[in-house]
Parts: structure tokens; sequence; C-alpha cells
């Protein structure tokens, strides 16, 4: 059995045993649908692991295009473009959620100096 590479480690290397090929799918309009099809090191299929599905979108921010990446836990290709919309849409949700905790963090971080402090740098 293959041993597993220590999370800690900095080293950069792929695990020959967590191997998938990935089949990608889109409408060309809202997003994509990533096909993970577990393999061996060698490439052929391997049946004792499961298929795994990722529905991809974006939405445009004040910087740009945003990637939106979920799960889709699904049995099919059909199932995984059925689970699409709802869970494109909670994730959307979600990082929107996440947005503007980052925002609120940042802006109660700002230090605004006492009035009448006669400009005296003060270190906190």
């Amino acid at each position: 059995m293959a041993t597993r590479p220590d999370p800690r480690s900095t080293e950069i290397a792929l695990d020959p045993a967590s191997l998938y090929i990935e089949e990608v799918f889109t409408d060309r309009r809202i997003g994509t649908l990533r096909r993970l099809t577990p393999v061996t090191s060698d490439g052929a299929p391997d049946p004792s692991r499961a298929v795994a599905y990722v529905g991809e979108t974006q939405v445009m921010s004040s910087v740009g295009a945003l990637p939106i990446v979920f799960d889709i836990d699904a049995v099919s290709l059909e199932d995984a473009a059925t689970k699409f919309g709802p869970l494109a849409k909670e994730a959307i949700e979600r990082t929107m959620r996440e947005l503007q905790d980052l925002r609120r963090q940042a802006a109660s971080s700002i230090i605004v100096p006492p009035a009448g402090g006669g400009g005296k740098i003060q270190m906190p």
C-alpha cells in the first residue's frame, strides 16, 4: 500500500495513489462541470474510488471575474448537471458572505488617532 505524503511538508509532489483523469463539460453559458474519474498510477481506471463532480462558474466583481468552485455530490453527469444551479447559487451566496466578513474585518482593523493628539505617533 502506498504511503501518503506528510501534509505539513513543503515538498511539492503529486500523490500517485490519488490521481484522476479530468473531463470538462460546459453549456458555454453558465459554467462548467468537471468529472474526475479515479485512475491508478499507470492511468488505468480505479474502481475502488468514486467518480467526483465539481462545478465551476464565475461572478463579476469590482476587481473582475471571481471564480466560484464547488463539489457536487452526484451519481452521473446528468445528476450533476441537474444539481449545478442550486449548488452554484449556494456557493455564490456563501462567497458573498465571506467577502462581506473580510470587508468588515478589514474596516475594523483601521486605527483612528485620538482627536487632539497633536500629531504624536503612538505605538499600539
